[in-house]
């Protein structure tokens, strides 16, 4: 049932229900952990070994690295504050610096056109320019696809030397196929025109460039340091979190989830009965669990959505101060490798060993394909191959290295998500005790921060407030622009309803 905002009428908290919250990454941490500070009986159930989810800190011989690199910097302070209340004085400040490394030079990351242009030499200045003119004066008349997004801003040429490669080593899939939205999202706002203009000095006045984040906060010891911190604090509170508790069964009636079925790491079958349910768990492996199933339009949307797969292989080298990055994109061409990450310069207390750095490579895969089904052996082998072939290790000896796999890492935007997304949502919009918040619970890319903010408003529905969770992470803000937006309750659009 919806309200005249189109809003549905979920079920409302009431004393002594119980919340099973499926999921211990941010966002089922961050519900779960609003709700005991209430005094809610909660139940958190999650199928891996460990908490945090993508934002996991994993350990190897002492070494502790994140996989995928998470600065916590976030638009709304109510996050900022919620960060600061669990993990306390654990917070670094770290000074934020990630380049491209593209054919030997590097380039500034955010890509700054004039920066591009004074790189790749003149003849390619020329024709990027040239190229520019062309798709500025006669440019795409729609803006669906990355490719369209990219080019009418940038023009072909800079589009095929910066973006394209790299974004289909990344997605796996064509350009043409990812959706504009995600550009929008994930690409400074600026023209190659006012770059250009900006590096001329043609204006008397600055170009309105916006101001990205020079520092940011990170745990002491990885993003993983703050989900340790709020479990135990869940804990603590009175909660539950049970781990290596797989999801099998979503079980529902009368527009209501009654039960939840958990396959143990004993391998036995557990029923978590509830009276409200939060699930962060993918949603093609939500509707899979159904009971009764869903629809059958239901089921084959689900089975439309794909993923983007993800492995890291984390290298020890045998020297320091290797290069100044927190990460270097990698635009290459012929290398498999996607980013190269120095732990050393977002926390050295990640690295126990004085003199020796820890590098992750991440691949981006998909789960079964040659890249996930190397051996471990391979796996490091090629990252220490490929990272002589970059340079970055000045050629310090790589003296050990690990690999760590995680599927499902990134929801892919192509061209059929959105209709399979809208089919998916009225099913569950329609289950008045169940809300679906995070990256894989909404098939968003989703940062940690809009996951947690996804959460706080999953919990404010449940109190009587209803808002739009699904609204989350769509303003098409360069999401490392520089500011801070007041507390959620600040925050208010039409009807009461949150505005991001």
């Amino acid at each position: 049932m919806s309200n005249s905002n189109g809003l549905r009428h979920p079920a409302q908290l009431r004393p002594g229900d119980h919340v099973v919250v499926i999921g211990a990454g941010p966002a089922g941490l961050t519900a779960a952990y609003a709700l005991t500070k209430d005094g809610v009986n909660v139940t958190v159930l999650e199928a891996d070994d460990t908490v945090g989810g993508l934002s996991r800190t994993a350990q190897y011989k002492g070494y502790l690295f994140d996989i995928g690199g998470h600065r916590f910097f976030t638009k709304v302070r109510e996050v900022e504050d919620l960060w600061r209340e669990i993990l306390g004085d654990e917070f670094k400040s770290v000074r934020r610096l990630s380049r491209i490394h593209y054919n030997g030079r590097f380039f500034d990351y955010p890509l700054k056109p004039a920066n591009a242009l004074r790189g790749i030499g003149l003849v390619n200045a020329v024709w990027i320019v040239l190229s520019y003119l062309k798709w500025h004066y006669r440019p795409h008349p729609v803006e669906e696809t990355f490719e369209q997004w990219v080019t009418n801003r940038f023009g072909k040429r800079l589009y095929e030397i910066f973006f394209k490669t790299y974004t289909e080593k990344v997605w796996g899939v064509p350009c043409s196929e990812i959706r504009a939205e995600w550009a929008a999202q994930r690409i400074q706002g600026l023209s190659l025109a006012r770059a250009l203009i900006t590096a001329t000095q043609l204006n008397a006045r600055p170009a309105a460039i916006r101001t990205l984040i020079h520092a940011f906060n990170y745990p002491r010891l990885g993003p993983g340091q703050m989900w340790e911190a709020c479990r135990k604090h869940v804990e603590r509170l009175g909660g539950c979190v049970l781990l290596r508790h797989r999801i099998t069964r979503v079980e529902h009636q009368g527009g209501r989830v009654t039960c939840i079925g958990a396959t143990t790491a004993a391998g036995d079958v557990r029923l978590v009965k509830g009276d409200h349910f939060i699930s962060t768990m993918p949603l093609r492996s939500l509707v899979r669990a159904f009971q009764p199933a869903a629809p059958p339009e239901v089921r084959d949307a689900a089975e439309g959505l794909r993923y983007r797969d993800f492995v890291m292989v984390a290298l020890i080298v045998d020297g320091e101060d290797l290069f100044p990055d927190n990460w270097v994109y990698v635009h290459t061409p012929g290398l498999k490798v996607g980013r190269v990450q120095n732990f050393n310069n977002w926390s050295p207390d990640m690295v126990p060993e004085s003199g020796r750095t820890c590098l992750g490579l991440e691949y981006f895969c998909f789960k079964g394909d040659g890249l996930w089904e190397r051996s471990d052996r391979e796996l490091v082998d090629l990252a220490t191959s490929e990272l002589r072939q970059l340079g970055l290790a000045r050629n310090a000896p790589v003296v050990d290295g690990t690999v760590v796999r995680m599927p499902k890492a990134y929801p892919i935007y192509d061209a059929s998500y959105r209709g399979n997304l809208d089919i998916i949502r009225a099913f569950i919009d329609g289950l008045t005790n169940f809300h679906s918040v995070g990256r894989n619970g909404m098939h968003k890319y989703n940062n940690q921060d809009h996951s947690m903010m996804a959460a706080l408003l999953a919990v404010r529905t449940m109190r009587g407030h209803v808002e739009d969770v699904w609204n989350i992470n769509t303003d098409f803000e360069y999401h490392e622009e520089q500011r801070l937006q007041p507390p959620l309750e600040h925050v208010q659009g039409p009807a009461g309803k949150t505005s991001w």
